[in-house]
């Protein structure tokens, strides 16, 4: 844009506003007199604060009548600037524009107002124990929840804008003493390098920014718990913030993050540790049961005891379709379930899910469309796949399931076999951000399967996970020193 200085004219400099707003209707302007000069205040009021623009410029402005503006007005963001093709994009970013006949100089005076709701619980993330606040749709807010929680000058904020005509601000976080610089400087190259007319959200940049755009599993992380997301910070990683969502975008992270919870961490490490195993596990369920029920009983029903093949067999004797068209029919039906019940009203997407559940499988039971072995089977896949706390990652497990089934139906468990070997070769090749996606398994990393599979003692992880590569790998041991210094053992 062809830059325009300030007119010594005051109607010159209102009509220019005006024509580069197009006349927008909440543009609004107020007259002031100050030394024996005219003025105007511009401000956009769906956007500033009009009781901090009476508060802190006009009321000043009228009572006191020796010195300057800048000395004058009491607001904290002060910028003079001679650029009239500045003033429009000031004004949309909520400041209020100060211009007065004769001089060729506008103040831009930071007055945004601040609408937010409260901080609460996360709704997708709940735990039984530990911290019950969540991020919210404010940046700053966001910024001092994990501030309070890291009170270290070792941790950096840095500011990004993104989208060329909507612009959304960013903030990038991490601990200066703990992260790799290169990680820095591969985030800050990709965020950089972003053009596009708007960033809705932060799918958006996660999508621009993650290496296998392509690839099925999610490959930055996304929470609303500040003590999650501080958690990370402290191993090394990197955490970016978007105005105006609650969701925080950790990175780079492996696959048995996804697993993880903080209720591992506030439970006996005997208890996190089961359950971190069970939410494996349904993984594994929610992937194979539905494929390896099609190859057994299309293919290998010698594998079934013999009581058990003859319950199966009556079962689906009277099923006109093939167990592929059972399976992807009860799993479809499902998943349209689940989409109705997330779309309608709380309290009757509840009553929508379990009604329409409990009435569709038993009419397509009764109908003889579908046997009972397979609705069983795609309840027990239905209910794993929701066990990971991660929504990505539950996605993505209820998706790789239907290859898998074509698969099994094809070839049986020789397809089954051969679809796993591609996914853990995929798993394995997998990058993101310099980061080995399948680590500590691949490359095998021994010290760090004590938080992967299971989660040790919290004395004993005295070393921080490799995977993101901090330069200090070692942390301050946690101490059971009061043992050593029991006098009943001397």
């Amino acid at each position: 844009m062809m830059e325009v200085s300030v007119s010594l004219s005051l109607q010159k400099n209102k009509e220019h506003i005006q024509n580069q707003l197009f006349h927008s209707s909440d543009l609004k302007w107020r007259s002031i007199r100050f030394n024996q000069l005219e003025g105007l205040i511009f401000f956009l009021e769906s956007l500033s604060d009009q009781q901090r623009i009476q508060k802190e410029i006009i009321q000043p402005l009228e009572e006191t009548k020796v010195g300057t503006v800048d000395e004058i007005i009491v607001s904290v963001g002060i910028e003079r600037i001679s650029n009239l093709s500045r003033l429009p994009q000031a004004l949309v970013q909520g400041n209020c524009v100060l211009l007065f006949e004769g001089i060729e100089e506008a103040l831009i005076v930071g007055v945004a107002a601040d609408y937010k709701r409260s901080i609460s619980e996360p709704v997708n993330e709940g735990v039984v124990r530990g911290a019950h606040d969540g991020f919210i749709e404010h940046l700053i807010t966001n910024l001092y929840l994990i501030r309070k929680r890291i009170e270290d000058p070792d941790l950096v904020v840095r500011y990004y804008e993104a989208g060329e005509a909507a612009k959304t601000k960013l903030a990038l976080l991490y601990m200066h003493d703990l992260v790799n610089p290169d990680l820095v400087k591969e985030v800050d190259r990709r965020l950089g390098s972003i053009a596009m007319d708007t960033t809705i959200s932060p799918g958006f940049i996660a999508e621009l920014i993650e290496d296998n755009p392509f690839s099925l599993f999610p490959q930055i992380l996304f929470t609303e718990r500040p003590d999650r997301a501080v958690a990370h910070l402290m191993e090394g990683r990197v955490v970016l913030v978007t105005d105006g969502d609650p969701n925080a975008l950790i990175l780079p992270v492996t696959f048995f993050a996804f697993f993880q919870s903080p209720d591992d961490y506030h439970s006996r490490w005997i208890a996190g540790s089961f359950i971190r195993m069970i939410r494996l596990m349904s993984f594994i369920t929610a992937t194979l049961v539905p494929a390896l029920y099609i190859a057994i009983v299309g293919f290998h029903p010698e594998i079934l005891p013999s009581n058990l093949i003859f319950t199966v067999k009556s079962s689906i004797d009277r099923v006109p379709f093939p167990p592929i068209v059972e399976a992807l029919l009860m799993q479809i039906i499902l998943e349209v379930l689940r989409e109705a019940g997330i779309r309608l009203p709380s309290r009757v997407g509840q009553t929508i899910g379990i009604v329409g559940g409990l009435v569709i499988g038993d009419a397509v039971v009764r109908a003889g469309f579908v046997s009972y072995p397979m609705v069983i089977v795609v309840a027990l896949t239905a209910i794993s796949s929701f066990v990971a706390p991660s929504n990505e990652i539950s996605t993505a497990t209820r998706i790789l399931g239907f290859p898998l089934m074509i698969l099994s139906a094809l070839f049986g468990l020789i397809g089954i076999t051969y679809g796993l070997l591609f996914i853990f070769i995929h798993l394995c090749k997998l990058e993101t951000f310099g980061t080995a996606y399948f680590a500590p398994v691949m490359p095998l990393r021994i010290k760090d399967l004590k938080d992967t599979f299971v989660r040790f003692p919290i004395w004993s992880l005295n070393q921080r996970p490799h995977d993101p590569h901090p330069k200090r790998l070692n942390q301050e041991r946690y101490s059971r020193g009061w043992e050593n210094d029991d006098p009943g053992k001397e």
